[in-house]
């Protein structure tokens, strides 16, 4: 249980900057004060004990904005930002890593008893505003833009904006995914690697990223087929690449490229 906690209060220094310190989250955080009480309620509503599961929900309401039932499923290090406004419904499930911004409904549109909340898979964001309505799946690592209005299912990846709610980013390719897998295992996330910046540099990096999983992955199957045969030799872990090296570099890149993008 108290792994879970200091897991919540974590997630709220990963997703947001503006925390400084554990004190200010603990105290000024109301997001965070309405998942671990929602934790309280749906642990009484699992007992049985629904009176009491809805007292904490309703003070919690009170407290903090956020209205949770007590009987929804939520997974680990879930963050509310901000938080006023937020609904969510008695079947809604929250998968791991979510994040829901100030204003949001996970609502029903139904009042036959059953599913009639929605489903967010892991690492699904969703803005400021949105609604995300009825007994709809928003898939893993999906987006919804603020103000937005979902009523149909989201694929994996996709990010959906407007009312009614529309896909304008497809999932990314097999190609990308394994792009931004090797990017993010070296440590080098930020440059060159994003689809809007279709110039040379990027180009390169990116069929750069290609070649590396390919190799890195031959290495895998190679270091796995010595295990099997007790084999040792590849424990030991390769350093790791970091953003901040190539700062200097990218600002001399920046420099020559001048304001407006061009040498």
């Amino acid at each position: 249980m108290f792994d879970r906690v200091r897991e919540d209060v974590r997630s709220v220094f990963h997703r947001d900057p503006a925390a400084r310190n554990s004190l200010e989250v603990w105290i000024n955080y109301p997001g965070l004060h309405a998942v671990l009480l929602h934790r309280l309620a749906h642990c009484l509503w699992q007992k049985n004990w629904k009176q009491l599961a809805r007292f904490v929900s309703t003070f919690s309401r009170w407290a903090t904005g956020i209205e949770i039932h007590p009987g929804a499923r939520i997974g680990r290090r879930f963050f509310i930002d901000h938080g006023m406004g937020v609904v969510i419904g008695e079947t809604a499930e929250i998968g791991d890593d979510v994040t829901l911004y100030h204003g949001v409904t996970l609502g029903g549109t139904s009042w036959n008893k059953g599913k009639r909340h929605p489903t967010l898979g892991d690492d699904v964001v969703v803005g400021a505003g949105a609604k995300v309505l009825g007994p709809v799946t928003v898939a893993t690592g999906a987006r919804v833009g603020s103000n937005s209005v979902v009523t149909k299912d989201v694929p994996e990846g996709a990010t959906v904006v407007g009312i009614p709610g529309r896909v304008i980013n497809q999932p990314k390719t097999e190609t990308e995914k394994n792009r931004e897998q090797m990017a993010k295992k070296i440590g080098f996330d930020a440059y060159g690697v994003s689809n809007d910046m279709p110039d040379p540099v990027a180009e390169a990096i990116g069929v750069l990223l290609d070649h590396m999983h390919a190799v890195d992955t031959k290495i895998d199957n190679m270091c796995q087929s010595l295990a099997e045969q007790g084999i040792r030799g590849c424990d030991e872990k390769l350093p790791a690449l970091h953003d901040e090296d190539f700062q200097s570099v990218r600002g001399e890149d920046e420099a020559e490229r001048g304001p407006d993008g061009n040498t």
